[in-house]
């Protein structure tokens, strides 16, 4: 049983359908704290009381919860219960951003692509080269819901039997810099610009998507020293 973490607040029937089971609560670090206490009881006494009774109800149901906050500085910052943080803690495992999973996005895309394509009644045969390098070059800062938004849209707008640059969002197909081609000023690969002005741009574009230099040395395939030395050469210290 999923429940996003609303349901908590608005009743209890969750967790009465979830009996004997499995109750999964989405976003748990955005629970109101005058709700955290009511669910540190049904984790710690197995009780609750539904909105608007009295009655004292147990319940047998085993708790998943999940957070894209990072719930210890929720903790420090007093927007949630450590006491409730240590007894959702007891099993923990954190699912790595899509960025460090540069091998794995290509099949993800293709899943998703498999689904919106029997959705809309499309048979596509993959994607091109350049939409694949788009695919695997972008951070993806909205992980796997944003990929498979981007992936829906690529199979509503393409008009051959492959996905194409063009078809991806805009945020995939290029960056806009001083000096860019056209009236958008969007850089792409054939643009007429300098190769320092492409390769300042993609300094800054890759080092705004990575966390730090180690990643972003590793997406540009150089050692840490080149990249310290080009990105000071840029000014992009």
């Amino acid at each position: 049983m999923r429940a996003f973490t609303g349901a908590l607040r608005d009743h209890w029937g969750k967790v009465k359908a979830a009996a004997g089971g499995t109750l999964f609560l989405d976003e748990i670090g955005d629970l109101p704290m005058e709700i955290q206490p009511k669910l540190l009881r049904l984790l710690q006494e197995r009780e609750y009381e539904r909105v608007g009774e009295n009655v004292i109800r147990r319940a047998e149901v085993r708790i998943i919860a999940a957070t894209s906050h990072d719930l210890r500085k929720r903790v420090a910052e007093g927007a949630f219960r450590e006491d409730l943080y240590f007894r959702l803690n007891v099993i923990a495992t954190e699912m790595p951003p899509l960025r460090q999973r540069r091998g794995d996005l290509l099949r993800f895309a293709g899943h998703y692509l498999k689904h919106f394509g029997a959705l809309c009644g499309r048979h596509l045969d993959g994607f091109s080269k350049e939409a694949s390098a788009a695919v695997r070059a972008y951070s993806w800062p909205g992980n796997l819901r944003e990929l498979r938004n981007a992936i829906e849209r690529a199979v509503i707008m393409a008009k051959g039997t492959k996905i194409k640059l063009e078809d991806l969002p805009v945020e995939l197909r290029g960056q806009t810099v001083a000096g860019g081609n056209g009236s958008d000023g969007v850089l792409q690969i054939g643009s007429l610009v300098s190769m320092e002005q492409l390769e300042e741009a993609h300094l800054r574009k890759v080092m705004e998507r990575t966390s730090n230099l180690a990643e972003a040395a590793q997406v540009l395939g150089i050692d840490q020293a080149t990249l310290y030395r080009k990105r000071k050469k840029a000014g992009l210290e």
